[in-house]
């Protein structure tokens, strides 16, 4: 073992020992089951189907009680965790470049009556009825993404979105925190490249980059096939030599219709890059293109003139799919103009980093068990969330350190390349090394409970999906809508 990678593994060891003392340090309340329940779900063999299953780790010394009143009645702070995150060493590109992604996966609650701050939450179904709305706690998380093929991110924050929220106001917010806390804790200083922010379909990119624009930051999202957008505003001389009538100059250019090329005109950069997934990749990018906005949605209350966010509009289109499907171009927007063709190339490939983060969500759900427990208070969700992200914080910063326990029909790893899953299947060996700043429990007689044969009279309180209308009032379903019955004909 060379001199060099010591220390890279001592230094990632006294990272994760720090990383597991602040964590400790943000738990305020029952901090010695919540930190005990997080070292449970680290070491626990396969994915956690129950949390009683992790009351009987030997990680966790207490019993299931302690485990559910950690979290009912435990108390995280938040604020510091989130720090806490930010000061951890990230993922950069090999210029440097931080690369942040953003996207909202649900925790499904549908049969929960008894869970208030319920949404509907878009889901993919299997069959004809693809796009389902499902009753569940919806969650926004942001995550720093690395370069090259790998399920690895960076989680930096997570907000769990209430009813009728705008996901891309919250999201606005939820950037501009992280931005500064990565400022704050030195991650981004004066000179720096600025940092990207990659978004799917479902956000309004132009809107977000308006609303960051006096961060340093730039915006990169998909937009759909059927846009229109505009060109840049004419000059006087140019104005002046296509309507010699006079006139009311005009505020937006021509069109630019993705579905039509012939109002493409000729692009700025072209770039042909050859992949061994998809073929020839080929990049155009179209300058000082923007939306012509109009005072609806969310428009609707900005005062004074509606503004002009010209950008770059960027077609991706690739020779063949590895799942062997139509292959359909690929359309962006990056907030950035004068694009080059390293700035063209550096957005596609990042954008294509951004499905990490579905890697990350199944990772979550499928072995962590982020979904599996029937907690009943959004509170409580919010705390077992912020534990599965320190758990998985925890492996991402042990990562060298990971022996590769693999199984006998599993291809060996390279060095310091172990998935998510096989990662954390050493843990416990580390665990052993790191120590546990929990305090041992304390012997207590149980509780004598509920006398037997009794029952339980209080019934818990029910509470519908919330849901909010266009015009701002909650909505509540009619009585004749209940399911099972019909309404009654008059007359």
């Amino acid at each position: 073992m060379s001199l060099v990678h010591q220390g890279v593994l001592r230094d990632a060891f006294a990272e994760v020992s720090r990383f597991r003392t602040e964590l400790y340090a943000c738990l305020t309340a029952r901090g010695d089951a919540l930190f005990e329940l997080c070292d449970a779900l680290l070491c626990t063999d396969g994915p956690v189907r129950t949390l009683v299953d992790l009351a009987l780790a030997p990680e966790h010394r207490r019993g299931h009680g302690a485990l559910y009143g950690g979290l009912d009645q435990g108390r995280i702070d938040v604020a510091r965790l989130r720090r806490a995150l930010a000061s951890v060493s990230l993922p950069r590109a090999a210029d440097g470049w931080i690369v942040l992604a953003a996207d909202v996966s649900p925790w499904l609650r549908p049969d929960a009556n008894t869970c208030p701050d319920r949404a509907f939450c878009h889901t993919y179904g299997r069959g004809g009825a693809k796009h389902q709305m499902i009753p569940g706690w919806p969650y926004s998380v942001v995550v720093a993404l690395e370069t090259g093929r790998t399920s690895w991110t960076a989680v930096l924050d997570a907000v769990r979105l209430d009813p009728g929220a705008d996901v891309s106001a919250v999201t606005t917010v939820q950037l501009r925190e992280v931005v500064e806390r990565l400022v704050a804790a030195g991650q981004w200083k004066q000179g720096d490249p600025d940092v990207l922010v990659v978004l799917d379909a479902g956000y309004d990119a132009p809107r977000i980059a308006h609303l960051l624009g006096d961060l340093p930051v730039e915006v990169l999202g998909r937009l759909r096939s059927d846009r229109v957008m505009r060109r840049p505003t004419p000059t006087l001389k140019e104005y002046a030599l296509s309507y010699p009538q006079g006139g009311r100059p005009p505020k937006h250019g021509g069109e630019f219709v993705f579905g039509d090329p012939g109002t493409w005109g000729t692009e700025q950069a072209v770039t042909v890059t050859c992949t061994r997934r998809y073929g020839k990749a080929t990049a155009q990018a179209w300058d000082r293109l923007h939306p012509r906005l109009t005072r609806r949605a969310a428009w609707l209350d900005h005062e004074g003139s509606l503004p002009i966010i010209a950008g770059t509009v960027i077609r991706l289109a690739v020779e063949k799919l590895p799942s062997g499907g139509v292959n359909k171009p690929l359309w962006l927007w990056w907030s950035g103009t004068a694009a080059t063709e390293a700035d063209l190339d550096r957005c596609w490939q990042s954008f294509l980093r951004r499905f990490d983060i579905e890697h990350m969500f199944r990772l979550f759900k499928q072995t962590l068990g982020w979904t599996r427990p029937r907690l009943r208070s959004p509170e409580a969700a919010d705390r077992w969330t912020w534990l599965v992200v320190a758990a998985y914080t925890q492996l991402r910063l042990a990562r060298p350190l990971a022996a590769d326990l693999r199984r006998p029909w599993e291809k060996p790893a390279e060095p310091n390349r172990l998935a998510p899953a096989r990662a954390r299947r050493g843990f416990r060996n580390l665990r052993a090394k790191t120590g546990s700043p929990a305090g041992a429990p304390k012997s207590s007689t149980p509780a004598p409970g509920r006398p037997l044969g009794s029952k339980n009279r209080r019934t818990a309180t029910r509470h519908d999906v919330g849901r909010v209308l266009v015009i701002g009032e909650a909505y509540s379903r009619p009585a004749h809508h209940k399911v099972g019955t019909k309404p009654r004909r008059t007359g």
